[in-house]
This record gives C-alpha cells, structure tokens and sequence, in this order.
C-alpha cells in the first residue's frame, strides 16, 4: 500500500502519545507516512500499571517507554496549547508552530496522580514521583481511597494485596462499585474480593472535606470528613476521582464541536464534526462507550484507515462500539471483569491482565524490551 500511496504535502500531527497516539503513530511509520506525534513527556506511559507502580519499588520504570527510540524525529516533546484548523497548524507552548494535512487528536483524559501523570517532564522524573509514592505508602499504617469507579477500586485493591496489614477504607459516592457500563454481576464481584482482601468500605458517602486534604503525602491522625457526618483517622489519603476531558489544546478553536464533558463530536468515522481532516481517537471522542486504552487502540487504526483511504480515493471505514469489555486488576493476584458482555471467571482476568498489567503489551508495540528482559 506504501509504495502505491502519495504523501506529496502529507503530514499528519498527533496530539498526545497515549495509547490512541502511539497506535496511530506505528500504523504511520508502517505505511511510510511522515507524521509528527506530539507529547507532554518523552515516554509512553503505560498508565494501566500506574497504581501498581505507586505501591511496588521498581515497578514503576516498566511502565515508561521512551518515544524517541522508537519514531526517532518523528517525535516531539511539548505542550499543544492551541489547534488552528484554518491554517492548519498546532501552536506548542512558548509559539512553536506545527504544520498538518491531517490532525489527529488523541489529548486523553487528565486526573489526579497517580492514577495520571500528566506534566511536561522527563520519564525519570515521573519514575521517581512513582517511588517516592510507594515511600509514603509504606510509612502509613492506615490509608483511605477516595472514589469507588474502577480507577479507585483497582487502588484499594493493589495497596491491600502489597500491604495485607495496613487499613484500607474505601470512600464512594454511590452504593455500587466500579465502572457503570459494567454488567452488575461484575460490579457486586468487585465488591466481594474488597471485602475478601479486607478493605473497609463507606459506600453511599461523598468527602466533605477533599480541598483541605493533602493528598499522597503521610501526615498521621488526618481526618477525612464525608457529607453524612462519618469521620475517618487516617495518615495518607489518594484520590481517585475527578478525571476529565483534557480539551485544553482545542477547546477554543474546536469550541463548536465539543459534547458537554468536553469531548470532540465525531462522525462514524471519526472525523471531527465540520472537518474532515481532523480526527478524534480515544477518551477525547465523543463515542458512547467505556474510556479505555482498548477502544483508543482501535480508533487509531480506523482513523489511519480513513487517512490512507483519502489520499488513494477509498471509501472511508466506519467505527462501531461493540459489547462492552473491561477487566479489572484487583492486585497481581484476583480480578474481575467481562469480554464483549459476558462476565468472565476471575482466574481468567487474573491471568489475563492482573499478573502483568498487559505491560507486555505495549512495549511490544513500541518495538522495544522491557528492562527486565533487557538483562
């Protein structure tokens, strides 16, 4: 397909080097399509292991691979701080200008650390905030999770597998747990292995008094405060809620085209509403199903798709939302979860995402070994 294409004036810009933008940025490579894939670090994060790397020393440098190894000057480190669709260029911070024939947008979701690391820094930086996390964890003697949705049940889950005799209390708004798009045979599953790793929990309950905490940092005989008079005494507190649509980079310009949360109205085929050469792929599309790293993957080959097809007068190809699957890692050793629908055994979670976070995974993709293979 290369040899046949023409990438006369072709130069595709990627947003973000998330899942979404490191998919796309391989089918690119493969195809012999110059593009340009722009990020806030220098490494992929592979944010799937991000809790298990804020409770196990060391484990946090598997989850960062570094862009350059594998787009070479293909990659650019910055900040995207406007989209110009009239003149067809991304403005980085400190004015930078960008040129693209195609754009696709692929900013993700922002939220607390450690759930997300997003910050313009250096890979070993971000390693470090990592274990310098698992430090505080391992000084406290009692912890509370605030925020019961999956990012939060999966925290909860990690730290008591590590730590079996630290407290761990879960704070959630609502009565159930995890993921709503979640079959609720799951869900009340995700219950039963907290409560069999023995994690307290405080459903039906919001924090009061969030904006006071200080969050990630040991500070004993903290109190957490909730709407409905509960006082819990703890010495670290996480979060893990308040994840967003990060539309920084294009909410001005692409102000017209944005769902309530901030998400970019696309077309089936993933073209940003009104342009057909801007694509949104992953969190930052309004596309009604779960945020997941596994639909972002499956964006980023129909966008890439459609691109090609443009520039060879293909019809274009369409995405359509399946069956939800999700699996959650509830430590190394347990987890929960469904495949197009169906719930799953938890054997078959465990050994399938638990154990390895499906590290494997991405540093496949990068083209690199992971550093426990590279001795």
């Amino acid at each position: 397909m290369g040899g046949q294409l023409s990438v006369d004036n072709v130069h595709v810009v990627i947003v973000g080097g998330g899942f979404g933008g490191i998919a796309a940025g391989q089918r690119l490579k493969s195809n012999g399509i110059p593009f340009t894939l722009i990020d806030l670090r220098n490494a992929f994060h592979h944010n799937v292991a991000a809790l298990r790397a804020s409770v196990q020393s060391g484990f946090a440098r598997q989850t960062f691979i570094p862009f350059q190894e594998t787009f070479g000057a293909s990659f650019r480190q910055g900040r995207v701080v406007q989209v110009d669709p009239k003149a067809q260029v991304v403005v980085l911070e400190g004015g930078e200008e960008i040129h693209y024939s195609h754009l696709i947008l692929c900013t993700g979701t922002d939220g607390p650390f450690p759930g997300k690391f997003n910050a313009v820094a250096d890979y070993h930086t971000a390693i470090q905030k990592y274990e310098d996390l698992v430090k505080e964890i391992q000084a406290a003697a009692s912890l509370v999770v605030i925020g019961g949705g999956s990012t939060g049940v999966e925290m909860a889950a990690e730290i008591k597998t590590d730590y079996p005799d630290k407290k761990v209390v879960l704070v959630h708004s609502h009565v159930a747990l995890a993921d709503p798009e979640l079959l609720p045979s799951v869900r009340q599953q995700a219950k039963e292995v907290l409560l069999e790793k023995g994690v307290e929990l405080v459903l039906g309950q919001k924090v009061s008094n969030l904006s006071d905490l200080e969050l990630n940092v040991t500070r004993k005989n903290t109190t957490v405060m909730t709407d409905k008079g509960t006082e819990l005494i703890t010495d670290i507190v996480i979060s893990c809620i308040g994840n967003k649509i990060n539309s920084a980079a294009y909410s001005s310009s692409l102000g017209g085209c944005l769902a309530e949360d901030g998400a970019l109205k696309v077309n089936p085929q993933l073209q940003v509403e009104g342009f057909e050469n801007i694509y949104a792929v992953g969190d930052c599309a309004d596309v009604r199903e779960p945020k997941m790293a596994y639909h972002a993957g499956l964006h980023a080959a129909v966008a890439v798709t459609n691109i090609i097809n443009s520039l060879s007068g293909k019809a274009p190809t369409s995405y359509k939302p399946g069956s939800v699957t999700m699996l959650l890692a509830m430590g190394r050793n347990d987890g929960v979860g469904q495949f197009s629908g169906v719930r799953l055994a938890r054997c078959l979670v465990t050994q399938g995402k638990s154990r390895g976070l499906l590290l494997w995974k991405s540093w496949r993709e990068m083209g690199q070994r992971a550093p426990t293979e590279a001795a």
